[in-house]
């Protein structure tokens, strides 16, 4: 499945670094999924830069200013998406000028990230893993997208086992009413799943999957 994911990616040709998304909702397993096609890709010889949409959320009064608990907080809120844009996926892109940074924000430490310009090859490719990557504000940034599917139950069974030093008890209440709402909005409105170039199935870990959809053109 990875070498197939791979032959996909390394089909799309630019002149600048090929941006790669793979999103899905939360803990569907998109980190682990870069991590391994990043090994499978540098294996191969590629130059890959790894970045997650986490080190571009907004400072903890911002994403909680409608409360905690808000699903609409978590989907308008959570992500500074003009950032991500500026400092990462346009510098990248095809008028930029390869000076990039992987994250702006200290997530744990609710500080702005001290992390110097790179500069990137224009042959690198981009692996972004993230929730919401698909959405409009972002949508003609990416030159290849996967989407990682798994069931909501799957999901907060991972979230509970992943999640529980972090968020304690509260782990359940706050993806079933915060994370969880938004990312049901967020799969009826963008559909990302239908706009994905791969979906990759990961209800069973050790047995993820292709769908059968059609390989799109780009």
């Amino acid at each position: 499945m990875l070498q197939r994911v791979c032959e996909r990616i390394l089909a799309v040709e630019r002149p600048h670094p090929v941006r790669v998304a793979i999103d899905g909702i939360d803990a569907a397993g998109k980190t682990t999924l870069a991590v391994e096609l990043t090994a499978v890709l540098r294996d191969r010889g590629c130059i890959v830069i790894q970045a997650s949409a986490d080190g571009f959320q907004r400072p903890r009064a911002e994403r909680y200013r409608r409360g905690a608990a808000s699903a609409d907080g978590y989907y308008e809120d959570a992500f500074d998406y003009p950032a991500l844009r500026a400092a990462l996926l346009e510098p990248l892109g095809p008028a930029g000028n390869l000076r990039y940074r992987t994250e702006v924000f200290d997530l744990r430490a609710d500080v702005p990230a001290i992390e110097p310009l790179r500069t990137a090859s224009p042959d690198a490719l981009l692996l972004v893993d993230g929730v919401f990557l698909l959405r409009p504000e972002l949508a003609d940034c990416w030159d290849f997208t996967v989407f990682v599917e798994v069931t909501f139950d799957e999901a907060l069974r991972r979230a509970l086992a992943r999640d529980a030093d972090l968020l304690g008890t509260a782990t359940e209440e706050r993806y079933r009413r915060r994370y969880f709402p938004a990312q049901r909005h967020y799969l009826a409105t963008v559909r990302p799943r239908a706009v994905a170039d791969v979906v990759l199935i990961n209800e069973h870990p050790a047995r993820p999957r292709l769908s059968a959809a059609a390989p799109r053109s780009r």
